[in-house]
Order: structure tokens, then C-alpha cells, then sequence
């Protein structure tokens, strides 16, 4: 299972739902603290904004950064807690490629339907995806579908979820 929240909500939703792997997208200067029954192992941190596309001053996520972000979600097939700063767009499009990752077979529609089900604010960053789709050899599938499911609803911060693969009870 793979659980989204935005930072202010990180404490809770480790401690609801006992997860011990945690996956952090946030910006340099954040203050992120790990939470205490997490391993410094089973916590990767990595550091750029919530960009769709290389902008002056900022960093955008990288390919290598996406790769990063799914050898540690392999790692361990466990739950599995990933947050940004707002769980709204970073997050999101993390949570929706490791599902694709972790569920190879799944159609990328389905999961996105499902993510936009879950999370009515979601807005997937549309890089984070493109790249994601990418390694994954999707085919441009992932992208089209979170195309498809549009811009979330306007919000400040996403409400927690968890996103259930198949084959996967509560």
C-alpha cells in the first residue's frame, strides 16, 4: 500500500498506518524531520521543486532522481509513505509511478482513475510522470492518463490517502 500526505500530516499518517519506509520530495531549506520509528535507511529524501519544467533558480526533478525514488520503493514491498509539501502534486505523481512500477501488468488508466477516486485535488506533476514513464517503458500511457484525469480541485493541502494495489486488502 502506498500512503500520500503533505508534510504538516507526515507524523500522523506514519503513526496511522505503521508504516516504516518513508519517501520525501520536498524543496532545499524545508525542514523535514524523520519520523522516530523510521530507519535513516528507510527514508530517502530528495530535494527539488514542484516544477513542470526547467525554470531559472529552481531545480526540476531529474530522471535520476525518478529512478532513485523507485529503486527505493522496490527496495521493500511494504507500506510505503510518500509526502511532499502539500500532497497534492510531487507526492501524488510519485505515489501513481511506483503503483505503475509495482504493478506492471495494471492498466495506467486504471491507476489513475483510481488516484483522481482517492484524491480529488490531486494534480500529478507532469514531469515527475513523464520520467517515470520513461524508465518504466510505459509508452507514453502513464502521461496520457494523468492527462486525461485533468488538474485536481483547488486546494492549500491534500487530504491523506492511501492508494490499494491490487491483490492488496485493507
Amino acid at each position: 500500500m502506498i500512503f500520500v500526505c503533505p508534510l504538516s500530516q507526515l507524523e500522523r499518517t506514519v503513526a496511522a498506518c505503521g508504516a516504516r519506509r518513508v519517501l520525501t520530495l520536498i524543496a532545499d531549506g524545508a525542514v523535514v524531520e524523520r519520523p522516530a520509528n523510521v530507519a535513516p535507511a528507510d527514508h530517502l529524501a530528495l530535494r527539488f521543486h514542484d516544477i513542470a519544467e526547467p525554470r531559472a533558480g529552481l531545480v526540476a526533478p531529474t530522471a535520476g532522481m525518478v529512478e532513485e525514488a523507485l529503486a527505493f520503493a522496490a527496495a521493500d514491498d511494504g507500506p510505503l509513505v510518500v509526502h511532499c509539501y502539500a500532497g497534492v502534486s510531487r507526492s501524488t505523481a510519485m505515489a501513481y509511478a511506483i503503483a505503475c512500477a509495482r504493478e506492471p501488468g495494471r492498466d495506467e488508466s486504471e491507476l489513475a482513475d483510481e488516484l483522481r477516486r482517492l484524491s480529488p485535488t490531486a494534480t500529478p506533476n507532469r514531469l515527475i510522470v513523464a520520467l517515470a514513464d520513461a524508465a518504466l517503458a510505459r509508452a507514453g500511457r502513464m502521461s496520457a492518463a494523468i492527462a486525461r484525469i485533468g488538474r485536481g480541485e483547488e486546494t492549500f493541502e491534500g487530504e491523506p490517502f492511501a492508494l490499494r494495489l491490487a491483490g492488496v486488502r485493507a
